[in-house]
């Protein structure tokens, strides 16, 4: 049996699917049981539980062949990144106790970075929860194909998109969660011993590419405008976040290049297979059906 954490979302439930399609045991890690009903429908357990509690996560882990972790995304933390803290305090604790087969956890591209910026979270957890005694591989994962669901109901409606990503020709590695999932449920199903690093990528694309493709699915033009960085500290606050430096740290180190893969002999590479235009006219069929 594998335990999943976050499968009610997008990168969880690709995991969770894979397992299933393996005709692999699932048991749904989740705060809500009305949430996991789907799962439930498909056979799998349920654990309720909080990220953040060790005792209900030590239930949820007893027994497991192979846990997933993955931390609640956490865009607007305090400083010191408290909220994650608490999260991975109690992961190790949860996973210490109930000493899983092996674990999966998903970490990020640039994890190992160490200026400030909002994906140190990701670089904390892999330091706590690295020294286990486990079985535990860390799945770092490029940006996200599906990051692009903001911007297709303002490219169908107005034909500009607007972006934090620049310059607008410089293209970074993406990939899509499906491939994420595939990547995650083949590590929980291996066997070895002590501690890896796996760096999935995918292509290479950049905020003009994706303006391309969109044109192309929504038979318009569609054009990127770069949000200027002197705009995006009161733009962030006026969308409701407190502590908006930690998400501008992380674009400047995409845009700077300094949050990249590691790379080197201790790390493993893989690479995702689904283009960029099989999830944008996924997410423009979605829209589609949301504005009908």
């Amino acid at each position: 049996m594998f335990a999943i954490t976050g499968i009610t979302g997008q990168v969880g439930g690709a995991v969770a699917n894979a397992l299933l399609a393996d005709g692999k045991r699932v048991r749904a890690v989740t705060r809500s049981t009305q949430k996991a009903q789907p799962w439930v429908a498909r056979g799998c357990d349920i654990a309720v539980a909080e990220m953040d509690n060790a005792g209900a996560l030590t239930g949820a882990f007893a027994g497991a062949e192979g846990v997933f972790i993955l931390l609640p995304p956490i865009f607007d933390p305090t400083p010191g990144f408290a909220e994650a803290k608490a999260v991975v305090a109690a992961v190790r604790q949860a996973l210490a106790a109930s000493k899983p087969g092996r674990v999966v956890c998903l970490s990020t591209v640039g994890a190992q970075v160490v200026q400030p910026n909002l994906l140190n979270q990701l670089g904390l957890m892999e330091r706590e929860l690295g020294a286990l005694d486990l079985p535990m591989a860390f799945l770092r994962a490029a940006w996200f194909m599906e990051n692009t669901a903001w911007d297709i109901a303002p490219a169908r409606e107005r034909g500009i998109v607007s972006s934090f990503r620049q310059p607008l020709d410089r293209a970074i590695p993406m990939i899509a969660t499906a491939d994420i999932g595939e990547l995650a449920a083949q590590l929980l199903q291996e066997r070895w011993t002590g501690r890896r690093i796996v760096e999935l990528t995918g292509p290479a694309v950049s905020p003009n590419d994706i303006a391309a493709a969109l044109s192309k699915l929504l038979a318009r033009p569609v054009h990127i405008e770069e949000v200027r960085r002197d705009k995006w500290e009161d733009m962030f606050r006026t969308q409701g976040m407190r502590n908006p430096l930690p998400r501008m740290q992380m674009l400047d180190g995409f845009n700077e290049g300094w949050i990249a893969f590691e790379g080197g002999p201790d790390v493993e590479t893989a690479r995702g297979a689904t283009p960029l235009e099989a999830v944008l006219r996924a997410l423009v069929a979605r829209d589609q059906v949301h504005a009908e």
